[in-house]
This record gives structure tokens, C-alpha cells and sequence, in this order.
């Protein structure tokens, strides 16, 4: 069955698919280039953790925390002194976790292994998980950036 009015004419319909193409394509250089203009988010100065929740760990333990959009582990190491890390691999930003019977980190994506100093000692990380500075003032744990007063 043929109409006998059209909407639009098939050189209006080639010309639209062939405008939403390149708009399309437009946008997909153009998205990184925004987001390395106008980052999405930027890291918390400190983040502040009640001492009674966190302070009470056993040797070895480990506790979960926001830091900022990331995720945070505060551990406690043998010798009582907390550690905390950026919980996030350093090849891909994955997630890493925590396995204590064997005493390492371990991201999942593409099998990167961390020892629990936070050392990448397998796999395709880079670098070391990155640490973050644990002080206690008063009645919290105050986590910042390493280097930072």
C-alpha cells in the first residue's frame, strides 16, 4: 500500500540519519574532552570516623569507609597501628577487597594482587593501593591524604 502524502521526503530522512550520525559521533570526542575540563568530583580534605566504631579493631581486621566517591579500608596492623587505604586498584579503578586468610588485597577485574602493606606484588597494577594518613583527635579518627598537615 502506498500513502499518498509523506511526512517527509526520503532525502530529509537520509539527511536526519546521516545529522543524528554525526551528532552522535560529534559528542563521543567531545565527552572526554569535557570531563577532563570539568572533573566529575573531587576528593574529600579529611574524612572523619567515630573513634568508638573504629578504633576497637582486632590486630588484622578490617573496616570499611567512604572515601569520598571511593571506597576506604582502615586496617589494623599486628604492631596496633591503623592504616588506612583508598580501596581501589590502581590499573583499572576497580574495587579491591580484603581476603585475611591469606593477608592480601585483591582486585577481582583482571587479578591484581596486593600484599597487606598495600605492595602490588602480582598481576597488572602498576603502582601500590594508595595510602591515606590516620591521626586521632579527640573522640575521631581523622583520615587524610598522605602529605597533607
Amino acid at each position: 500500500m502506498r500513502l499518498k502524502h509523506s511526512l517527509f521526503t526520503r532525502r530529509q530522512f537520509l539527511n536526519g540519519l546521516l545529522g543524528g550520525w554525526l551528532g552522535g559521533l560529534a559528542g563521543l570526542f567531545l565527552y572526554p574532552v569535557l570531563k577532563f575540563i570539568f572533573p566529575p568530583e573531587r576528593e574529600p580534605e579529611q574524612v572523619l570516623l567515630p573513634l568508638a566504631d573504629y578504633g576497637g579493631l582486632e590486630a588484622g581486621a578490617i573496616k570499611n569507609f567512604a572515601w569520598g566517591s571511593k571506597p576506604g579500608m582502615l586496617k589494623k596492623m599486628a604492631g596496633g597501628e591503623l592504616v588506612a587505604f583508598v580501596s581501589v586498584c590502581t590499573h583499572l579503578d576497580c574495587n579491591v577487597a580484603y581476603l585475611p586468610e591469606q593477608k592480601k588485597f585483591f582486585c577481582a577485574c583482571h587479578e591484581g594482587w596486593y600484599d597487606e602493606n598495600g605492595v602490588n606484588i602480582g598481576g597488572p597494577p602498576p603502582k601500590p593501593l594508595r595510602r591515606l594518613a590516620v591521626a586521632t583527635e579527640g573522640e575521631n579518627l581523622v583520615i587524610k591524604p598522605e602529605g597533607t598537615a
